[in-house]
């Protein structure tokens, strides 16, 4: 026996020894690291190999582990975060938007009108002039417009107008005639065609009703949609997004995504939610979850819709809107087919991530999770409430009982809070946009902006989950000031929280060893920071995948 002791110790010593640090390939030093660890630990350099973080501490550490090739930089200060991480958005509806007529901010109809004679006139190639972003709650006069005054400026080419939640669509007469619309035409399941006082359409298609134009606008070939998510892209890299929950995709723009991951074409990571339409649901549940290896891309969920939006009274509602009697907004889509899909989507593997904005609407998703979570008795299934911005009472404690995440916009609040409770009335208010509450209460949430509805900015998201107030401050306090959260909190709610939304808190949303190397870089502490500081931060460097995608050297 005595003869095996070295041995033995040899061994012993080999098990308790620890696996070499790999050489680091990008170095950063210099700065003020926020881990987000259990422990709110801080450093100052952080080491990356293979897009991977191999080392957190001191910046000689850092030092020590960089290859001669590496890329080192010093961050003279500033502060390092885990990288923000929208766990709601439009990737492709933000690159369509910027690649057509923008017309957020418009200070009235006629405005809108101009922007849109002025695309016309520039670009009489246009078949179909296209745009997104209005919205009549800004306006002087509040009231939806009509598609004469379109038809007055642009004459013969049809015009589609994409209200700025996506739930509204104003049109001219020609679009209205290409989709077969006039006053014999019904509503549609979970739609409204706004008419006149004489039943003719008015040219504002509500929710469902939106899509007899859409349908009829001819799609665009694949390089065009490659060229918009690239535009969309490098637009979220310079707000420091590293990665975006996509809410609606189909299963054809999914397989685009793989191909450009593989080309390594792909600057951002995406978590990737279906649409809820049959071919891409049939091919995307039979074929199974997309998962690349270098988890750029994952596609995993199913996006359904319970109703439409507030700012369009289309958001459902258990009573009448309070500026709207008779009024409870839509259940887009039926009961039967919500619970069919959620069931497919569990019998798949698939997270179910459901829009709904309306306490009706939430209460309903609620109920169908409890019966469909109940019948499979699936494990940590973490499935979603999309914006969950208004909600009963006796609901907030549900969606932590059930396991379920909101999923919320921060800046849903404070462009709505101007109007919302004038929809809602007073008491139903309290439980809109209810961040605290939801959280004392158990429930994990993760936060985005819903892009392009809202800008891409984290910062101003950050800025109106502490505040919830404008810009100026006003109102004065914040609105419902009993849901504002700390600045710790809602720095977590768009990094770690979006992890674990996304099944990633093991590799995403902390800086730690073993951990992907998404990294944002800011001239500031989003953490700690004053309120009018936070809107004045910029983004000085942003690395995904152990690469760095966008550097702002002007800022540093």
């Amino acid at each position: 026996m005595l003869r095996y002791l070295p041995l033995l110790a040899l061994v012993l010593l080999t098990a308790c020894t620890p696996a070499p640090v790999p050489p680091a390939d990008l170095v950063l030093i210099g700065a003020r690291v926020l881990t987000l660890d259990e422990d709110d630990s801080l450093a100052s350099a952080v080491a990356i190999s293979a897009g991977r973080i191999v080392y957190v501490g001191d910046d000689q550490g850092a030092l020590d582990l960089a290859t001669p090739g590496a890329r080192i930089e010093n961050l003279d200060g500033a502060v390092l975060i885990p990288g923000f991480s929208d766990s709601h958005c439009h990737l492709y509806g933000l690159g369509k938007a910027l690649a057509e007529i923008d017309l957020t901010g418009t200070l009235d109809a006629a405005d809108v009108v101009a922007r849109v004679a002025s695309e016309a006139a520039a670009n009489p190639q246009l078949e179909w002039l296209q745009g997104r972003g209005w919205d009549q709650n800004d306006w002087p006069v509040q009231e939806y417009p009509t598609h004469t005054l379109l038809d007055a400026a642009v004459g013969n080419r049809p015009v589609y107008l994409r209200r700025i939640d996506g739930h509204a669509a104003w049109v001219n007469a020609v679009a209205l005639r290409r989709a077969g619309i006039d006053r014999n035409t019904p509503d549609p399941a979970g739609g409204r065609i706004l008419r006149g006082a004489d039943g003719e359409p008015t040219g504002v298609l509500i929710d469902n009703a939106a899509d007899l134009v859409r349908a009829r606008i001819p799609s665009v070939d694949p390089a065009e949609v490659r060229r918009r998510v690239l535009l969309a892209s490098e637009h979220c890299l310079k707000y420091g997004i590293t990665g975006v929950h996509e809410a609606g995709i189909s299963r054809e723009r999914a397989l685009l995504y793989r191909d450009m991951v593989a080309a390594g074409e792909l600057p951002l990571r995406i978590y990737g939610m279906y649409q809820d339409d049959a071919a891409t649901l049939d091919k995307g549940l039979a074929a199974g979850p997309i998962r690349t290896d270098d988890g750029m891309l994952t596609v995993r969920a199913v996006k359904l819709y319970a109703d439409g939006a507030l700012g369009s009274r289309g958001a459902l509602l258990l009573e009448d809107y309070a500026d709207d009697p008779g009024n409870r907004g839509l259940a887009v889509t039926p009961r039967e087919h919500l619970t069919e899909v959620a069931r497919r989507a569990a019998a798949a593997g698939f997270q179910v991530c459901t829009h709904a904005i309306g306490e009706g609407g939430n209460h309903l998703m609620l109920d169908i999770y409890e019966e469909v979570l109940g019948e499979t008795a699936l494990q940590d299934a973490r499935w979603r409430i999309e914006h969950a911005q208004v909600l009963t009472p006796d609901d907030i404690p549900r969606f932590a009982q059930l396991g379920v995440i909101a999923a919320m916009q921060p800046t849903h609040c404070t462009s709505d809070m101007d109007w919302a409770e004038d929809r809602l009335g007073p008491d139903r208010a309290k439980g809109a946009y209810a961040w605290r509450s939801l959280l004392d209460n158990g429930a994990h949430l993760c936060f985005g902006t819903d892009f392009p509805i809202e800008r891409v900015d984290p910062l101003a998201g950050l800025y109106s989950a502490r505040t919830r107030t404008h810009p100026d401050g006003t109102p004065l306090g914040g609105w419902q000031p009993q849901e504002r959260l700390d600045g710790l909190t809602a720095l977590r709610l768009y990094t770690a929280g979006s992890a674990y939304a996304s099944f990633r808190e093991n590799e995403l949303g902390r800086i730690a060893p073993g951990f992907r190397a998404d990294l944002t870089v800011l001239n500031l502490d989003p953490a700690a920071c004053s309120d009018e500081e936070l809107l004045q931060g910029k983004v000085l460097l942003t690395v995904v995948n152990g690469k760095v995608r966008f550097e702002n050297p002007a800022a540093r």
